[in-house]
């Protein structure tokens, strides 16, 4: 027999009541840390980060976030999962800078603070945001690819996917400085890889073939950069096309080492992943932290591999534990 809705309410009172007593009986306090995906490695490494502030500042982290970078309708059920869990604060990287806007307005207005890190987001209000400085990552590259290929010739850009702010930005200051200076060298090819190294392997696979007398190639990020190795290495140009990479991986490593990668830049994810935890544990202790953090990007070359810095950006798990 179906309820009167003199009957349901209090039931409803009860529910209201066991997640307030819930939130005020927590004994640390809650933060949601959502990444924009968990299967590429700088994503397990900015998670190494956040273990580790969660450790060092005695809250407990709730990390969650989509498989993939392109699934932006998960992470907005993510985000709203937390804020209807009553989480004390909320650090996010966003799939999309326009799509994450609604649900993390729709945190803010619960109260929640909400830190911005890695990708940024077309929202005001946020805490802080802590990522690398990527249009300067970008012109970074640009400047070693130009270097590498001599000043002049054809090189080609293979690009994550449309709508992420952290690579835009990357891909944006590498055209920019290209066209400003180096006029000798003409972007021939740019293709996405939509954040997968399949997809990026076969969109690299195209830049090659359309372009046989290509002199060099800059990946923008992880997934694509694995892509333009395993095409590299599939057609036995390594070493006779220069390439840039971004982010880091065993593969990556690997292709440095046998001089497929003539130059890795390498973002220090395990940072990145701290400071964020950090800037919410200031904003709930009271406190005020930056609003804007800065990260440079790390040129790493095959002979600065045992080098104790790069072997700690590299392999960031061994951090959390000391």
């Amino acid at each position: 027999m179906a309820l009167s809705p003199n009957r349901q309410l209090p039931i409803v009172v009860l529910f209201a009541a066991l997640s307030l007593a819930s939130c005020q009986h927590r004994t640390k306090k809650l933060i949601a840390v959502v990444p924009k995906a968990t299967s590429h490695l700088f994503f397990v490494s900015i998670h190494a980060g956040v273990l580790a502030a969660e450790r060092d500042f005695g809250v407990e982290v709730l990390w969650n976030g989509p498989r993939d970078e392109t699934d932006y309708s998960r992470q907005i059920e993510i985000v709203d999962s937390m804020v209807t869990r009553h989480v004390d604060a909320l650090a996010i990287s966003a799939t999309d800078r326009t799509a994450l806007v609604a649900p993390v307005r729709r945190a803010m207005q619960a109260g929640i603070p909400v830190t911005v890190f890695d990708s940024g987001l077309d929202v005001k209000g946020y805490v802080t945001f802590v990522a690398t400085g990527n249009y300067a990552a970008g012109q970074t590259a640009a400047r070693k690819l130009a270097e590498l290929v001599h000043g002049k010739g054809k090189v080609a850009e293979l690009m994550q996917k449309p709508g992420g702010s952290s690579t835009g930005d990357r891909e944006r200051g590498f055209d920019d400085t290209m066209a400003k200076e180096f006029p000798a060298i003409n972007i021939v090819a740019r293709q996405y890889g939509m954040g997968d190294p399949a997809k990026s392997r076969n969109a690299a696979e195209d830049i090659l073939t359309a372009h046989q007398d290509l002199d060099g190639i800059f990946a923008s990020a992880e997934a694509n950069s694995i892509g333009a190795i395993q095409a590299i290495k599939a057609r036995g140009l390594s070493g006779k096309i220069k390439l840039i990479t971004f982010d880091s991986s065993d593969i990556h490593v690997a292709a440095l080492k046998d001089g497929t990668i003539d130059v890795m830049l390498v973002q220090d994810a395990y940072r990145i992943g701290y400071e964020a935890v950090h800037s919410l544990v200031m904003k709930l202790n009271g406190q005020t932290p930056p609003q804007q953090m800065d990260l440079n990007v790390h040129v790493i070359r095959k002979q600065d591999l045992g080098q104790p810095d790069v072997q700690a950006l590299l392999f960031p798990a061994s951090r959390s534990q000391e």
